[in-house]
């Protein structure tokens, strides 16, 4: 046990000993190397020193950059696509019901009531579910049959009025990226002229158009990308309300066929 320990203490003794030798090599060889890499330093120093640009500033100047005419249609289209998705989320969110309570408002009603007043409480509820209850307690005359087919259907109603806009969303999604490809080939053309009216192809001659089609290509593919976002989170809210008015719809028939077996 002795011996281990004296060789792990050894080994320690060595690495130490190699690391400090490594390290002065290092610095002898930075020292030596300094003229040689001056340049570099420099350089390094003048990025360093270089002011900083701030954020919407820069963004303009890429926008310029860009070409007015690309980047503006794809400002275009985050700007109407967004005003879309803000307006759906917002219908969404005040579609909103606590389905919980108007089944037991409905429920009270029906007892104090009846079906009118059970249709009053649906009348002052906001929201698609309660829109779905009033109408099939119109039609609870006609059996309660009548009622669940008649909430099935204005269910698929409710659920065009959510989706409404959802396309048109889609669509700037999908231009977005295509207008700056199309940039992209543009810019690309524009740096091939370049080069056919210079005869050269040095970095200098296509780096104009290579650069418009790089920031359109970046500018659609930012907007997309943010758009579908919103999209998605637009199809999760339908998709819960979805699945609340499915379940309410259903505790609904229940409490209409207990009422009438009263």
């Amino acid at each position: 046990m002795k011996k281990f320990f004296m060789f792990l203490a050894v080994a320690g003794i060595m690495a130490v000993s190699a690391n400090y030798a490594s390290a002065q090599d290092e610095t002898a060889s930075s020292a030596a190397a300094t003229e040689a890499v001056a340049p570099v330093n420099d350089l390094a120093a003048l990025t360093a020193a270089a002011p900083e640009v701030p954020l919407h500033q820069a963004l303009k100047t890429k926008f310029i950059e860009g070409g007015a005419g690309f980047m503006s249609l794809i400002i275009i289209c985050l700007i109407i696509g967004l005003a879309l998705s803000i307006e759906r989320i917002l219908y969404l969110t005040f579609s909103k019901t606590n389905t919980k309570k108007l089944l037991e408002a409905i429920e009270a009603a029906l007892e104090e009531g009846g079906i009118e007043k059970a249709k009053e409480v649906c009348r002052n509820t906001r929201g698609p579910v309660a829109s779905i209850f009033y109408q099939g307690l119109l039609r609870y005359d006609q059996g309660v049959d009548v009622v669940e087919k008649t909430i099935v259907s204005y269910g698929s109603v409710q659920m065009s009025l959510m989706e409404n806009g959802l396309s048109w969303i889609s669509l700037f999604i999908a231009i977005a990226p295509s207008l700056g490809f199309l940039g992209t080939v543009i810019g690309m053309i524009e740096a091939f002229d370049a080069i056919q009216a210079a005869g050269d192809i040095s970095p200098n001659v296509v780096a104009g158009g290579m650069k418009v089609a790089l920031i359109t290509t970046v500018g659609g593919l930012i907007v997309a990308m943010i758009l579908q976002v919103f999209y998605n989170y637009i199809l999760a809210k339908i998709d819960t309300l979805t699945i609340d008015m499915e379940d309410s719809s259903i505790s609904l028939i229940d409490v209409l066929t207990k009422y009438k077996a009263k």
